[in-house]
């Protein structure tokens, strides 16, 4: 891995991020300037590095899991693996939503702010939460194709895993002719992600430049309380709980862990997406915290699935904002449902940029909350999605460095 790209992509943030707020302070919106550079020429070339990166993610996902199935000595330490790993992020973001719960009570962020910014023309495309029967069974794919074109993680971790176990039954020399064959594919993968990542700073400058000379500084104002909120859990979810739970199971430096991980949360901030992280987060597992490969390859891609802990904080102080602002006091039990709802909802979350909106508005719909409120939501989105994605890949990371510390593989 270059040295040099970490520093070289939190550059192209900084610069990007002045470029764009610049352009927003001095350009017209509908000028040369907005319209040509900004739309045209980084969105374009922000989008660009975005669909580069998706376009290896999902057979990076297949290969690295059946990779790493092959590469077990016995297959039964993989059935003890995900439980391990399932629990583990589950608990994750059960114990995100509690504090995000306690802390948006306490700050009542919702009062007296301004909800003039509703958009009624909102509209929600799901009126009821999944059912936890239904999640489990989509897992298993009725079209393989499908599965891969709509990025349906859980369906693709289903087909690896199964074809990792069956290449496992062959007779000894098939099953090492394909293992072989599925490890030089997955090296080939990391060299393609390798490839596409040199490109990182351009396409990190490309798409923080725009989002900052697009932003709504008035809706963001309005609502300042809420945001701020969010962002002081999701804050010390990132440099204080997280640290400190790696340290007190590895042992490793809280500091070593931040700094090991920075190049990371640099591309989730400005992708905002988990799905298109995964690459970055496999070899910031695997060649900065020295993760064994088979471990981080099946972890990773279910974390990018399930352990939605920043997304879950986001729904939790969205909902109790839009409550406060409205006069609506949830009670203990409405508190608990919330829990509960946003639980199975973090987990039905795409790892997309906005992969919360819609979830925000099945919640809302679900508690009784007035569902127009989710114009306001929709108005800062950018600016506290980006910050869960973040959180939700570093949480990735932190349970597969305690579950590989943990392990023997």
């Amino acid at each position: 891995m270059d040295n040099k790209l970490a520093p070289r992509i939190l550059i192209a943030l900084v610069v990007g991020l002045f470029v764009g707020g610049i352009i927003q302070m001095f350009a017209a919106p509908d000028g040369f300037l907005q319209t040509v550079l900004i739309t045209n020429t980084f969105g374009t070339g922000g989008t660009l590095f975005v669909d580069m990166i998706k376009l290896v993610v999902m057979p990076l996902i297949f290969i690295s899991i059946v990779n790493a199935v092959c590469s077990l000595e016995d297959i039964s330490q993989f059935g003890r693996l995900g439980v391990f790993t399932f629990g583990l992020y589950l608990v994750n973001t059960a114990i995100a939503i509690v504090a995000a719960i306690f802390v948006a009570t306490l700050l009542q962020p919702g009062l007296g702010a301004d909800l003039g910014l509703a958009d009624p023309s909102v509209e929600l495309s799901l009126k009821e939460p999944p059912s936890l029967l239904a999640m489990i069974v989509d897992i298993v794919p009725v079209n393989p194709v499908d599965a891969f074109v709509e990025g349906k993680i859980l369906q693709i971790l289903f087909m690896a895993i199964t074809t990792g176990v069956a290449i496992k039954k062959l007779d000894i020399q098939d099953t090492h002719r394909v293992s072989k064959a599925f490890a030089i594919a997955n090296n080939v993968m990391m060299k393609l992600v390798s490839m596409i990542m040199s490109l990182a700073p351009w396409g990190v400058f490309f798409l923080t430049a725009k989002m900052a000379a697009t932003l709504d500084i008035e809706s963001i104002l309005s609502v300042m309380s809420y945001v701020g909120t969010a962002l002081l859990v999701i804050t010390v979810w990132l440099f204080v709980f997280y640290p400190l739970m790696v340290f007190a199971t590895t042992r490793r430096s809280p500091l070593d862990f931040i700094r090991k991980t920075r190049e990371q949360m640099i591309f989730a901030l400005s992708t905002a997406s988990s799905n298109a992280t995964i690459p970055v987060t496999l070899r910031t597992l695997t060649d900065k915290l020295k993760v064994s490969s088979r471990i981080a390859g099946f972890t990773v891609p279910l974390g990018a699935t399930m352990n939605m802990s920043g997304a879950a904080i986001y729904m939790v102080v969205a909902s109790i904002f839009i409550a406060d602002a409205y006069g609506l006091t949830l009670n203990r039990l409405e508190l608990i449902d919330l829990g509960f709802t946003v639980l199975l909802l973090a987990i039905a979350a795409g790892g997309i940029p906005g992969g919360a909106i819609v979830t925000i508005g099945v919640l809302l719909h679900t508690l009784g909350l007035p569902v127009e409120a989710l114009g306001i939501i929709i108005a800062v989105d950018r600016i506290i999605d980006p910050v869960c994605t973040v959180l939700n890949v570093t949480g990735d990371t932190v349970v597969c460095t305690i579950v590989s510390h943990r392990s023997t593989l």
